[in-house]
């Protein structure tokens, strides 16, 4: 098995507004994209313990679309989430606090398909885009 690679951000906001801009569907398609040129037009998920998501990640000149899915494992209130891909891998993202600010760490095991430099350059810029939209929204 191939050892998960991490990304980690710093959030400036509280864990309860973290926590929400993470996990409704209705801040994940403003969030969850890689880079401007990509767009998340429809998240749907079933937050719960046993419940699934889908994510559609599309690009902006309609070139390319997928659904990233799954099903959440484990979700332990404002501190965890365990999920499984549709294609078997593990993602697990922690929530911690410090002096006002949230840590998010995420831990996902990689596909075999890309050079895992590709795929944590790609999932920290989505993190890095999910701590932006979480620290603005904060100040609207």
């Amino acid at each position: 098995m191939t050892q998960a690679i991490i990304v980690t951000t710093d959030i400036q906001a509280p864990l309860p507004v973290v926590w929400e801009r993470w996990t409704n569907p209705a801040h994940v398609v403003h969030w969850n994209f890689a880079s401007a040129d990509w767009h998340c037009p429809a998240a749907e998920s079933d937050f719960r313990n046993g419940g699934s998501f889908h994510y559609t990640m599309s690009a902006r000149d309609g070139s390319f679309s997928f659904v990233l899915s799954g099903t959440f494992e484990e979700i332990v209130d404002g501190r965890s989430i365990t999920l499984r891909l549709e294609d078997g891998r593990q993602v697990t993202t922690r929530f911690e606090t410090a002096d006002g600010k949230t840590r998010v760490i995420e831990a996902f095991e990689p596909e075999t398909m890309n050079p895992e430099d590709l795929q944590r350059q790609g999932w920290q810029a989505i993190l890095d885009n999910f701590r932006a939209y979480a620290e603005d929204r904060l100040r609207s």
